[in-house]
């Protein structure tokens, strides 16, 4: 529905900023995993993972169209209530990190290669605390929004009461 929109395009940050702040947590969890994956005969390192977001296209709102999808019957050309529908924003993928893992001399490692290195995460501590911050803070912004339309229609259907 076209009333909707203002609500869904924050659920859909809500969503994503979600999906941002567990793909940071596993990457702090993951931090000094250096048997991630078997690959080659030896294992491999885990890999930082990060979120791609794309904008989700806007699209042509119209009333009657919107009524007769969610009939399910064809949708027929109408003037009235025609303008554009903001779509939001949604996960593109989820992409790995394709620095290199960090090598650390400690030939006692079980791990060590041949010259005593161990192949450790490419995962930074201070990189994934300043995400973590911005992946919160645009949560809050989405959920705040939300609960502004949210209230904005409550009014709205408390004036129309009246």
């Amino acid at each position: 529905m076209v009333w909707a929109s203002p609500l869904s395009i924050s659920a859909s940050g809500l969503t994503a900023g979600r999906l941002r702040l567990d793909v940071i947590a596993e990457n702090i969890a993951n931090a000094d995993t250096t048997r991630a994956t078997f690959e080659g005969g030896r294992w491999q390192p885990y890999v930082r993972r990060t979120v791609a977001l794309e904008p989700i296209p806007l699209r042509p709102a119209n009333f009657a169209a919107e009524l007769q999808a969610a009939l399910g019957s064809p949708a027929r050309p109408s003037p009235v209530g025609t303008g554009m529908l903001a779509g939001g924003v949604r996960v593109r993928a989820i992409e790995r990190d394709p620095s290199p893992p960090k090598r650390v001399y400690d030939p006692g490692h079980p791990d060590a290669d041949e010259g005593g290195f161990v192949a450790y995460p490419n995962v930074e501590f201070t990189r994934e605390m300043v995400d973590l911050l911005a992946a919160a803070r645009a949560y809050e912004a989405n959920a705040t929004a939300f609960a502004v339309g949210k209230a904005l229609w409550q009014k709205t259907l408390e004036l129309g009461r009246r």
